[in-house]
């Protein structure tokens, strides 16, 4: 099992930038691919980012250009510029331990507004 925690979250106002933490522990030499998910409240969880321990990443076209996720030992980041209002909500990290195991953290609110 792998244990997450986000961290950075917060109120920007539109254009401006953040960048997210997510400190693995646990049995983290199971992990073979991270992503960063988000979810607006009565709306389904949204992928907007995929990493593979190896470092190659996807995005979707609503983030492409902006977001960028990275990992530094056990630590999973999300740099997220040039933030739009439909940007906020409470963003998760996940990891996957094959053959398909999922560790989800509890999650980290980021507010866009004026």
């Amino acid at each position: 099992q792998v244990e997450l925690v986000e961290s950075g979250g917060g109120l920007v106002q539109p254009g401006e930038s953040l960048r997210l933490s997510c400190e693995m522990s646990g049995n983290v030499l199971c992990v073979s691919s991270m992503a960063w998910y988000r979810q607006v409240s009565g709306e389904e969880r949204e992928l907007v980012a995929r990493l593979s321990w190896s470092g190659r990443t996807s995005y979707p076209d609503s983030v492409k250009g902006r977001f960028t996720a990275s990992r530094a030992q056990t630590t999973l980041y999300l740099q997220m510029n040039n933030l739009l209002p439909e940007d906020a909500g409470v963003y998760y990290c996940n990891a996957l331990c094959p053959p398909a195991y999922n560790s989800w953290g509890r999650g980290t609110r980021v507010t866009v507004a004026t």
